[in-house]
């Protein structure tokens, strides 16, 4: 890559997650509105406006943020199994905190079919800011896969503390167990997108690690 376009990419980078870390932490300290109007309204537009903008500044197709159809099953196949490994995770996690497994009271009186449509919005929105634009472009500057996943795993945490703490009132324990669990989300769901250079993988399996989050938190 020319050294100028790698320039323009860190800038874009860089400014793209100043802006989520800086917009949505406010919001996430003023206000606390419906989770679905959150996910479905608020979130899309605050993290992908700022994408859609850069991305169209460098002028370059969809396919360099993930949305391909170019190894779809092994997308899957990925998804699915890193996805069962992270539940089985959730669950040791539950059972080491409480002493049994306890989910039932976290699904609240939302409608299942609704969580469903939340937990995918969600996904979609997250992984193609996360692993399609900050991702790819950080290993496109860095040349290192690994470092590039690091750094973005890092920024992946700093993004969601604010709701740990601010939303769901985790103390310093629970706060580092969350931090640890979503720092190895990150890792993985790199690592997928990175195997097959589509945003389905990484959306699959957001989708799937959300549960344990949900049940066992």
């Amino acid at each position: 890559m020319p050294e100028k376009t790698a320039i323009i990419q860190l800038k874009h980078v860089v400014g793209l997650y100043t802006f989520l870390l800086l917009a949505w932490g406010f919001y996430r300290m003023l206000f606390q509105l419906p989770e679905s109007l959150e996910e479905f309204i608020i979130k899309p537009i605050i993290w992908l406006a700022p994408m859609v903008y850069f991305l169209k500044k460098e002028k370059l197709p969809l396919s360099s943020i993930g949305i391909t159809q170019k190894n779809f099953f092994p997308t899957i196949y990925l998804a699915i199994i890193l996805g069962a490994i992270f539940s089985v995770e959730g669950i040791i996690v539950n059972y080491l905190k409480h002493g049994s497994v306890e989910f039932y009271a976290n699904i609240g009186e939302s409608p299942f079919f609704l969580l469903i449509a939340v937990s995918l919005s969600t996904a979609i929105v997250e992984e193609l800011v996360f692993r399609g634009f900050i991702f790819s472009r950080l290993w496109d500057i860095v040349k290192s896969e690994w470092g590039a996943n690091f750094m973005t795993a890092v920024g992946w945490v700093l993004i969601h503390l604010p709701i740990a703490i601010l939303d769901w009132k985790f103390n310093l324990g629970n706060l580092l167990i969350y931090a640890a669990l979503i720092f190895a989300y990150s890792v993985g769901a790199s690592f997928v997108f990175a195997r097959t250079k589509n945003i389905f993988s990484a959306i699959i399996l957001n989708f799937l690690w959300q549960w344990p989050i949900i049940l066992f938190r």
